[in-house]
């Protein structure tokens, strides 16, 4: 944890929490990202518009960022490229067999006092920290 900062962790979870409030108050929806990504595809017409423009600011908030301060976003992979899509199916898939992402989970659906969605928050945090302990006890990680 040494790049822990608690100020600015406060506000980016205080600036979600509203964000999935402001979502679900205008547009009685959860802000599930694997769900508005999911639903972009399969979704009436009248349902895509807001799901894009959800998508485009996840997108495009970082891009902007970067024009005011570049080192916010210097993010090391320590992985190859294969290995980095290869993740990112695996991900994708557990979203699929966990109805939902950690985002829907964690922060909507605990909120909205979701048996299903503690026991998935629950779930995701424990394989968490047993992966990081397996991987620094293997000397993966420091």
């Amino acid at each position: 944890m040494e790049n822990f900062t608690p100020i600015s962790a406060t506000l980016g979870g205080m600036l979600i929490g509203l964000s999935a409030l402001w979502l679900m108050a205008a547009n009685g929806r959860i802000a599930g990202v694997s769900g508005i990504l999911g639903g972009l595809v399969t979704a009436p017409k009248g349902e895509r518009r807001w799901r894009l423009w959800f998508l485009t600011g996840l997108i495009l908030a970082p891009l902007l960022l970067t024009f005011i301060r570049r080192d916010y976003l210097e993010i090391q992979f320590p992985v190859t490229g294969t290995l980095l899509i290869l993740g990112g199916i695996l991900v994708g898939i557990g979203t699929q067999m966990g109805s939902g992402c950690t985002s829907g989970h964690g922060v909507c659906g605990i909120a909205r006092f979701s048996a299903r969605s503690l026991v998935a928050t629950i779930t995701f945090m424990a394989a968490g920290v047993v992966m990081v302990a397996i991987l620094r006890s293997a000397g993966v990680l420091s």
